[in-house]
């Protein structure tokens, strides 16, 4: 989990995204179940976190649930899909998160079938 956490500097746990969306944890959990955010068991203790870039402006980021949705079609685990969307690419330029939190899916949608596929 190293490696995510020098991917990923910030983590939300489910109520503190709870709190920034303005909902109940239990709909923080349905969102992930859906495949909306992804979350992994990390800290200590150990409790299922979001990473702070899945959410903008008090929202999931945007065009986020279709991406997740190719990557896992494609037989990405969660681990690998998040190591994916923060990972520097030089040659989109910037990561793929970055690029869906400016609205920009699909650059990162065509690089995500391709690499599912």
């Amino acid at each position: 989990m190293n490696e995510l956490d020098d991917l990923i500097p910030e983590w939300l746990s489910l109520p503190d995204v709870a709190r920034i969306l303005d909902i109940e944890v239990s709909k923080v959990r349905r969102l992930i179940d859906d495949g909306e955010l992804v979350a992994v068991r990390r800290g200590d203790p150990v409790v299922r976190s979001v990473p702070a870039d899945m959410l903008l402006d008090g929202q999931v980021a945007p065009h986020l649930a279709g991406t997740i949705t190719v990557l896992r079609d494609g037989g990405f685990e969660d681990e690998e899909l998040l190591r994916w969307l923060f990972t520097e690419d030089d040659t989109l330029p910037g990561r793929p998160i970055d690029h869906l939190r400016r609205g920009q899916r699909g650059e990162v949608r065509r690089r995500a079938q391709a690499m599912a596929f």
